[in-house]
């Protein structure tokens, strides 16, 4: 059976399954392959593509500030509370009770409320991390050696991939004879 010849725990991307995916169109397993594509995760940016080593020179770097400054941007929402003194920005309930909604939406656009309580920027609720992939729950658990193992440029290795297609068409050639 191909499932048991892969040897991590989970799948993450294509890469992991070296030439099943072929063998299963080859020996026209269709059941096989729509397994293993199925067992893939489905967070597109874990797909190989997008580790693969950047070639292109990426010379434009500019900071949000100064971007922010040319454009005549506010000042970026903040995602959490900075200290108890900005507990009062959360207090809207009197300009709501007061039936100025017009005053409410000035104040949020001159400046922009927290949009969580919760000072912990990183903090992700069990319910959420629950209804997440076993991917995604994994990438959180390791958070630290996860993001650079998933998020890590792969070495591509052009002679090894060209072999593996090599083999493909020959094995195709020889299914038709």
């Amino acid at each position: 059976m191909l499932v048991d010849d892969i040897k991590n725990d989970i799948l993450i991307n294509e890469l992991q399954l070296g030439d099943k995916l072929n063998q299963c169109i080859q020996h026209k397993e269709r059941s096989q392959f729509s397994l293993l594509l199925a067992m893939l995760t489905d967070d597109v940016r874990a797909h190989s593509q997008f580790t693969l080593p950047i070639t292109e020179d990426v010379s434009f770097a500019s900071d949000e500030e100064n971007l922010r400054k040319l454009f005549k941007l506010p000042l970026e929402q903040a995602l959490a509370l900075d200290g108890v003194d900005n507990i009062q920005a959360f207090n809207q309930a009197n300009l709501i009770q007061g039936n100025t909604l017009s005053d409410l939406y000035l104040t949020n656009a001159l400046k922009p409320v927290p949009l969580a309580f919760r000072n912990d920027i990183k903090f992700i609720s069990r319910d959420v991390l629950d209804n997440t992939s076993l991917y995604c729950q994994k990438k959180h658990e390791n958070k630290d050696e996860g993001d650079k193992k998933v998020n890590s440029r792969l070495s591509f290795k052009a002679e090894e991939w060209l072999n593996t297609v090599d083999e493909s068409m020959k094995h195709t050639v020889e299914l038709r004879v």
